[in-house]
């Protein structure tokens, strides 16, 4: 494939996702003037919008302290994600005990851990964090396990014959060949974070994005709360992007076959 059709593919792709969300919007806008839907139903996105200026002050106090608490429970969410993960992934008897538990574990409906964690710690960022965390450690501790698990019995066998240690193996070959998997897990586990901070905010909180969707449920403006909707996809996208654009500069060597296309 030629570079001029490389580079008129990468731009497709790039823009793929905007003229979707273009589409949608104006698809959705005009069901609802064409049906004229009721606001307190289903608000058009100009309905959104109008809202989302008129308080545009209380929707950014709102989505600061959903980021940061999310950022919080996130950040711990990675480093027990990837000491855990370390240590599955690096023993076969540490894999087979663990990983079932850690699956019915993950099975559990988070929210239900909310109304315990209120009564350990209180009303407040307490329960939002560690629910964030409860909700995305899972994924990374996953995959980074995986990455180290599955490393090929045939490279690590040359490898001892070179003379490298089993510590050797895991850090240097293992860690590196699990660096994929990881940024795949952390793409998937920060939009299950934004998820739990905002379920959490919900039922145990006075600040945030879930408890301004309460209030503007409570107080039938549906537009306010499809903007709070709004602004929590739009952080979870943004934190996509950037995983996805460090992904790409940190592991290159995993993208190649889909540079060749």
């Amino acid at each position: 494939m030629s570079a001029a059709s490389m580079a008129s593919n990468k731009r497709v792709q790039a823009w793929s996702p905007w003229v979707l969300l273009a589409i949608t919007i104006a698809l959705w806008q005009a069901i609802c003037s064409a049906f004229q839907v009721s606001e307190f139903i289903f608000p058009s996105p100009a309905r959104i919008w109008t809202q989302m200026i008129e308080y545009r002050g209380v929707i950014a106090a709102h989505a600061w302290r959903t980021y940061w608490v999310t950022m919080a429970g996130f950040g711990i969410a990675i480093v027990v994600g990837v000491l855990l993960g370390f240590l599955i992934g690096s023993s076969r008897l540490a894999y087979a005990a663990v990983y079932p538990l850690m699956t019915a574990f993950n099975a559990l409906p988070k929210a239900a851990f909310v109304p315990i964690l209120v009564v350990w710690f209180g009303i407040g960022i307490g329960p939002a964090i560690l629910t964030a965390f409860l909700i995305s450690f899972f994924p990374i501790t996953v995959n980074i396990a995986t990455g180290l698990a599955t490393l090929e019995p045939e490279l690590e066998d040359v490898l001892r014959v070179l003379g490298a240690k089993r510590w050797d193996v895991l850090v240097k070959v293992g860690l590196p060949r699990s660096m994929p998997y990881f940024y795949g897990s952390l793409k998937v586990a920060i939009t299950l974070a934004f998820v739990g901070t905002t379920v959490s905010e919900m039922t145990a909180a006075n600040e945030g994005i879930g408890y301004l969707l309460i209030s503007a449920g409570s107080a039938m403006q549906m537009g306010l709360a499809f903007a709070g909707l709004v602004v929590v996809g739009a952080m979870a996208m943004a934190m996509y992007e950037l995983f996805s654009y460090v992904e790409k500069h940190t592991t290159a060597w995993a993208h190649r076959g889909s540079q060749m296309q």
